[in-house]
Parts: C-alpha cells; structure tokens; sequence
C-alpha cells in the first residue's frame, strides 16, 4: 500500500478518537474499582457500568454515501479512503455502479479478511436484515486477498454484478417491472441485482480504528433496496450526500434528500455534509479561473438554495481528479479538485462530533450515579464534621446534658422512621404507576396489532384496503405511545414530589433523580409515520404485487416500529429499576449515622472513654469521605475529558 502524499488529517484525528476511547475505558474500569466498596451488592449499578463500557467498546463511527445513480459515490470513496493503493479498490467505472448497500469496516473476530453476500433471493425471505445476519447460512462467504491488488479489486466486483431473471421472477422478490422493462430481444427477462447486500472486512488503518463505511446505490436505480438504506442510514453518524454538477439538483435527489437524508437527522443526531461532485465538467480551457470559480460558487447556491440550506455547506469536489491527483503525487490538481476542504471538514466536525455523542451518551448513563455518590460522600462529611463539633462540646459535660442530648435523639430517630414508612407507601403508589407505563409499552399488546394488520392486509382486495390497513397500524401505535408518554410523565412527577418530600422534612442534601421521557420516541415514530405515508402513496409501490407490499411492510416499517416499541420498552424498565435508588441508599446512610450517633451517647454516658475513641474514629471518617470526593471528582474529570487534537504530537501524547 502506498503511503499518501501529504498528511492524513483524518487519519491522524481517528486515531485520537481511538486513544480517548481507550482512556475512557480505562476510566470507566477504574471507576468501577472505586465503586465497589460503596456499592457492593449493587446489581443496577453493576448492569450500568457493563452496559456503559459495552457501548464503548462497541462504538463505530459510521460515515454513509448517499446519491443517486451515477453520481460518482464510490469514486469519491475511493479518492478519500484506498488511493493509497494505486488504484481504484472499489469498483466505479463508467458503466458500473453499487447495485447493494455495501458496508465496509474491520471485524476484529475474523481470521481474515472476507466479502460476505446476501443473495437477493433472501428478499422473498420474511425475515427482517437484522435476523439475516444472525444467519450465516444465507451469505456467501468470499476471502479478500489483500496482498494481491489484482485479485482483491476482482473479488469486490461481485457487489455490481447483476442477472436476468424471468418477469415474474422479478416481480416476485419486489422489483417493480414496468411494460417498457420487458421490451427487447430479451423480452421475457429483465436484469436484477445478484446480491441484496455487502459486508466487506478490509484491515485499512481507518477501519481497524472503528470507521464504518456505507456505500448505498440510488434509492431509484436498478437494485435498489429501499428498505435495507431506511434502515441503515438512521444509524449514520454522518451522511454524506452526493449531488453532480452535470445534473444539478434533479427532482430524485431532491426526494432523496427530503424524505431520506435531511428526514433522517434527527434519528443519528448527526451530521449532513453535501458534495457537488464532478466539478471538473465545468473546467474549460478557454475560461479564466476565476471565470470558472464564479460558475462554482453559482452551482453550489443554486444546489444550496434547492436543498434549503447555506452555501457554505455544499462542497464543489471532483472525486475522480482526487484519485488521480493522490495516485500519481500531484499536489496542484489535488488541491483543485476541492477534496482537502471536503477532508478537513470531516475530521474538523464529524469525529469530534461522534466524540461529542458518545461522552454525552455515558456521562447521561453514569451521571446522576456520580451526582448522588457526590451528595452521600459531601452528607456524610458534613455530618461527621457535625459530630465532631457536637461532641467536642461534649467533653466536660454533666450526665444531665447527655441525658438530654440521648432524649432528643431518640425523638428524632422515631420520627424519621415514621417518615420511612410514609416513603415505602410511596413506593408502592410508584409500583402501581410503573406498571401502567409498561402496559402502554408492552409488546404483547402491540405483537397483536400486527397480527390484526397484517390479516386485514392480506384480505384486502384493493390498494385502497392496504393503504387503510397501514393507516390503522400507525394510528394504533400512535395511540399507544402517546399513552406511554402521559404514564411516563404523570411516574416523573410522582418521584419528584417523593424525592422533594423526604429531602424537606429531614433537611438532607436535595438529590436529582434521573429524568425519563417518551418524548424521544414518540418524535421517531413520526418520522416513521412520514416514511409509512412516502411508501403507502409511492408509485413503486402501486407497481408491487400485493404480496411483496405486505411483506416489505411488515419486514421494513413494522419491524422497526416494534423495535422502538421494545427500546422504549428497555429504557422504561431500566428507569422505573433505577430511578429510587439514589434516594434510597440516602435514607439507609442517613438511618445508619443516627443509630451510630444514639450508640456512641450511650457508650458516652456509660463511659467517658468512648467519646475519645469516637472523636477518633470521626477525624479518620472525615479525611476518609474528602478522600474519596477528591477522587470521585478526578474519575468524573477523565470521564468529560476532551478529544485531542488531530495530529502526531497530540496522538502520541493521548497514547502516551
């Protein structure tokens, strides 16, 4: 492979990412060590930490290319990513184009490199992409030699190729044939895709860090699979939009973008980068430069001004003059072709953006575990340092005034007990209202009104019945959402008025209990409603069989409103599991300091020894607990670090 011609800015900040990320394991690590000793028989605590350093672990940075057909996608992939190798990696020549969605990444668990196919045959299969790739019967399995370029570029020219098939055949697994498709010699055939979808493990630099690549064919070309991209995009963290300066903005990337990209932002929390490729049509000899710069800057507002975004957001790139320029070493022509700003703004916004997702995600996980280990430790100080102070005052007292001090106590502690059984009557008033929130969320419930769909579906005679049968799905799921959303914020006020009520009566320090809301959810099932409306009133889809519309339904749309279902589901349970904790291991410690504080008066009042050894004890407790919030703060500050910079000095300090 050979190396590039100058610096590899994104390289240089993916491996920082990598280098944070390792060190927010190793904080998470230590921060599980500190905790044992506070919580030792945790088992919620211990599942969000395990789940948290799985989220790290498993983290990708997720970059999808996503264009119409013949907008030079995989050429621009191959220009930023494998120009190192000499030659176009990816197959992108004219007359060839992705006919799957293709992912590339490192899979660590592999032995080697491979390509693995999905047939598109499996598209008769009911089973959903995410059940398929539980099933490595159903891929072919093709080893990628990386040490022959030659062989290596051949075997991932298996993602385009393509076969004729009898009509029915295609109309069968879901292609929308059209009366003018079977025109021709070969009339009776049409030519389909050979594979449905690509999983390509490559041992590039970038990869082996934790970037994904998604290259996905026009939602409108031949192959396409619509399904498949709805349900990869929303897992991008950043999307990559190709638009050409021969075209413009046609009425299909103005769809694309409307209803699949700008529409899917709100999912991946992302970012959305345009690039107006193939800039080099608008080279003419005959023009003065800055003739054809003032052309460009026209293109790109007219591109900007369709998409409804600023100019300065669409990148003027020739992918195919970047290629050439990285293979042969020419630094003017790179620097023309637009590629650097393009590549600049990826590893200026999109990694740290990721950065930025990703310790937000485990700061949220962790962070009201840490506030209230924060509060139980500053409580617990405060009240040894109480103590101390009130049994300094102590010595030289009569047993009179520790007789009283003994009265007061036990006064004190009755009422707070009182006030125990009044929050355990709360708890179970919260039990009572967790279990309406589930009841909204539950899948059985909801596995019904698929049923009831997919049955009416079946029996409808007339497109006008599938669309009603789809409408009552979506109108069903609303309404058992919405409902969730009500139960979930009538259980937030209920803990809230718990927490606020114990904390008042006995002056403790005020907790803020983790917040949950539906909310998140409900806004996703709407983008997929909108989705649901583009498939129900979309042309290909009066083209379909009834039977594919059906399953492409349910195997699509469905299947992923029930995984939101099951993920608000998760998120509930765990909430409703969690959300009491910090309160109650405030009223176990603060039971315990006053039982601690009854024994040692009466230990004083028996002996005056005991108060010696008591002040004793307090000093070490009082060095012990600010010990320990000096620590707690140090883990918190390793878990917020930033991102490094990119670069070699700061890459090898992150590392260091």
């Amino acid at each position: 492979m050979r190396t590039g011609m100058s610096r590899d800015h994104l390289g240089d900040r993916l491996t920082a990412y990598a280098a944070w990320k390792r060190q927010l394991l190793d904080a998470l690590e230590a921060f599980r060590a500190w905790l044992e000793p506070y919580r030792p028989e945790s088992g919620e605590d211990d599942l969000r930490l395990y789940e948290t350093l799985e989220a790290v672990r498993r983290d990708r940075l997720r970059l999808a290319f996503v264009a119409e057909f013949s907008r030079g996608k995989t050429e621009l992939i191959n220009a930023i990513f494998f120009a190192g190798y000499g030659r176009r990696l990816l197959p992108s020549e004219a007359g060839r184009t992705t006919m799957c969605p293709c992912e590339l990444f490192h899979d660590r668990e592999a032995d080697a490199p491979y390509v693995r196919l999905l047939p598109i045959e499996t598209r008769a299969d009911a089973r959903t992409l995410a059940e398929l790739r539980e099933a490595p019967e159903c891929w072919v399995h093709l080893p990628l030699d990386v040490q022959d370029p030659e062989r290596m570029a051949e075997t991932l020219r298996e993602v385009v190729r393509t076969r004729r098939v009898p009509v029915a055949e295609a109309r069968a697994l879901g292609f929308p044939v059209s009366p003018t498709d079977g025109a021709g010699p070969e009339a009776d055939t049409v030519e389909i895709p050979r594979w449905r979808h690509a999983l390509i493990s490559f041992p590039h630099p970038l990869l082996e860090h934790g970037l994904v690549l998604l290259d996905t064919p026009g939602l409108n070309a031949l192959g396409s699979e619509p399904e498949l991209t709805l349900q990869l995009l929303p897992s991008a963290q950043a999307v990559l939009f190709l638009l050409a300066a021969d075209t413009g903005v046609t009425q299909s990337d103005l769809e694309m973008w409307n209803h699949h990209v700008r529409g899917a932002e709100g999912a991946a929390h992302g970012c959305r980068i345009v690039a107006l490729n193939k800039i080099d049509v608008l080279w003419d000899e005959l023009k003065e430069a800055d003739e054809i710069a003032a052309i460009l800057r026209e293109q790109c507002r007219r591109a900007a001004e369709a998409l409804g975004i600023s100019p300065e957001g669409v990148f003027p790139v020739s992918a195919q003059k970047a290629l050439v320029a990285k293979v042969r070493g020419d630094e003017a022509l790179l620097e023309r072709s637009g590629l650097p700003a393009l590549e600049r703004y990826l590893y200026q916004e999109v990694v740290p953006n990721r950065q930025r997702m990703l310790q937000a995600h485990v700061l949220g996980r962790l962070g009201p575990l840490i506030d209230g280990l924060r509060l139980e430790l500053t409580g617990r100080l405060q009240r040894a340092r109480q103590e101390l102070e009130h049994l300094r005052a102590l010595q030289g007292r009569n047993a009179e005034v520790l007789e009283q001090l003994l009265e007061r106590s036990r006064t004190e502690q009755a009422a707070y007990l009182r006030s125990v059984e009044s929050f355990q009557a709360s708890r179970r008033l919260l039990r009572q209202q967790a279990r309406e929130l589930l009841a909204a969320l539950d899948l059985q419930a909801f596995d019904r009104l698929i049923r009831q769909t997919r049955q009416a579906m079946q029996e409808a005679w007339t497109t006008r019945g599938l669309r009603q049968g789809m409408q009552h799905f979506f109108a069903g799921a609303r309404d058992a959402m919405v409902q969730a959303a009500d139960q979930a914020e009538q259980t937030r006020r209920l803990v809230l008025a718990t927490y606020r009520k114990f904390h008042e009566a006995h002056g403790l320090p005020a907790l803020e209990p983790r917040a949950f809301s539906v909310e998140p959810h409900l806004q996703a099932l709407h983008r997929l409603m909108v989705e649901a409306e583009a498939f129900r009133n979309s042309p290909i889809t009066a083209m379909l069989e009834q039977h594919v519309v059906v399953r492409r339904f349910f195997v699509t749309l469905v299947a992923q409103a029930r995984a939101l279902f099951f993920q608000a589901h998760q998120e509930a349970e765990a909430w409703l599991r969690d959300v009491m904790h910090p309160l109650v291991h405030q009223i176990k410690a603060h039971r315990q300091d006053m039982d601690r504080r009854l024994e040692t008066l009466r230990r004083i009042s028996a002996s005056r020894e005991a108060l010696e050894e008591r002040l004793q004890v307090l000093t070490q407790e009082c060095r012990r607990c600010s010990t320990d919030l000096e620590a707690l703060e140090a883990l918190q500050a390793r878990l917020a670090a930033p991102l490094p910079e990119g670069g070699a000095a700061s890459t090898e300090a992150a590392t260091a």
